[in-house]
């Protein structure tokens, strides 16, 4: 039998814990209820305590109530859960994770779920799902459901989503329990892909398939760099085919698509084998236009559609950005190429349109030539990032790298 896990502060939401609770037991699958509440009495009776969930989390009740401090007490919580939640998934008794929450329960739930393998259901009832749920999500797969009102007593309205999210939950555990792959099992590949490199890409792709690998494709919009770069840390993906690194430019200048300032270190450190190019980083994104910071209102901006508004990096701001690029690389402690392509890094920085600049392009690759390592192989190509031989070019250097990885790999185990 299938089980979800229920979990959540029972102080503040306890009486809606219990509808849900019982909603699912209709459903005919096991509940394990969690309360990770601190200050009121539980209007619930748990399977797993706060005190064990204080426990997991370095601390004991008895201290974060007597300390009186709402942000300490949250902080371990939240580490609790998470580690109660891994512990649970580990030991086969936890096929979903459901949670219910305001912006603090929210923030509490999302944390425990982000703990958990991709893959394993995750459900979230909340009251801020129809804002920025972007910190709630972060990089795995976690379904958010708008509870419309607040998680505040049962009635018309939040009797229908409840039970609907009980019907959801419970449907996914018993699909996750039972889940069985159908697909042949192949080296993963993560690559990155931008609307203006998907030419590049799609030819990549296909010769990768080619060659035997599965190649799971993400849109660099700084989650997607995130998500990739977590299942390389996660061991699913063991080889990097990063052909746009745009959100490196986001973090760089504050566009929206920013990964973090960690982004293209991930397969460096794990040592995995990673080929390298410069897609997009002749942009930054920004939002519809009227949303564009006034400090950039004089630069270069091109409108890609209603929601996105692209901006032109300048010179300084791509030797910025092939320095950084080149540290990075430099750090990898695996097999490693970077293709640097001459004649323009997007379907708009070729001669001809729009983003087309030659001294920023000069000011890219001659920080990078200053910066790189003798280690890192680099390649110049005199043409543009979506020119299909290249795409291939790359695409087989990968395959070297890979076998001869896989090889290293082997003889390191024997």
């Amino acid at each position: 039998m299938a089980t979800v896990v229920l979990a959540g502060t029972l102080d503040t939401k306890g009486v809606e814990y219990a509808y849900v609770r019982d909603r699912l037991s209709e459903h005919g699958v096991d509940v394990i209820l969690i309360d990770a509440g601190v200050l009121g009495a539980p209007f619930a009776v748990p399977d797993i305590t706060r005190d064990e969930v204080a426990r997991a989390g370095g601390a004991t009740l008895a201290d974060l109530v007597d300390a009186g401090d709402r942000g300490t007490a949250i902080e371990a919580m939240t580490r609790g859960l998470g580690t109660i939640a891994r512990r649970l998934h580990a030991d086969g008794k936890l096929d979903a994770l459901l949670g219910l929450g305001g912006s603090g329960g929210s923030s509490l739930i999302a944390a425990a779920m982000r703990e958990l393998p991709i893959g394993v259901p995750k459900l979230l009832v909340s009251t801020v799902a129809s804002g920025d749920i972007r910190p709630y999500v972060g990089t795995v797969d976690l379904t958010m459901m708008h509870s419309v009102v607040d998680i505040a007593g049962i009635n018309q309205i939040s009797e229908r989503i409840l039970t609907n999210a009980a019907a959801a939950a419970s449907a996914m555990a018993t699909a996750a329990a039972a889940f069985r792959s159908t697909a042949e099992a192949r080296p993963m590949i993560g690559a990155t892909m931008f609307g203006v490199t998907t030419p590049c890409l799609t030819t990549a792709r296909e010769r990768l398939e080619e060659l035997g690998y599965e190649v799971l494709v993400f849109h660099a919009t700084g989650s997607g760099g995130q998500s990739m770069e977590r299942l390389m840390c996660d061991g699913y993906i063991t080889g990097a085919l990063d052909v746009t690194t745009t959100e490196l430019a986001d973090d760089l200048v504050g566009g929206v698509f920013s990964a973090g300032p960690d982004r293209l270190e991930a397969a460096g450190q794990l040592g995995i084998p990673q080929v390298v190019s410069l897609g997009a980083l002749d942009m930054v994104n920004f939002g519809p236009s009227e949303t564009v910071p006034a400090q950039f209102k004089d630069r270069l901006l091109y409108k890609h559609n209603s929601t996105i508004t692209l901006m032109r990096t300048t010179p300084d701001e791509c030797a910025e950005l092939g320095k950084r690029l080149a540290w990075k690389l430099n750090q990898a402690r695996g097999p490693v190429t970077l293709f640097i392509p001459l004649q323009g890094v997007s379907l708009i920085a070729v001669e001809g349109q729009v983003f087309h600049d030659p001294e920023a392009d000069a000011a890219l690759v001659g920080a990078i030539r200053e910066h790189i390592a003798d280690r890192v192989e680099m390649r110049e190509v005199d043409t543009d990032i979506n020119d299909p031989a290249l795409a291939v070019a790359m695409a087989d250097a990968l395959h070297e790298h890979y076998i001869a990885w896989s090889k290293q790999a082997e003889r390191t185990k024997g």
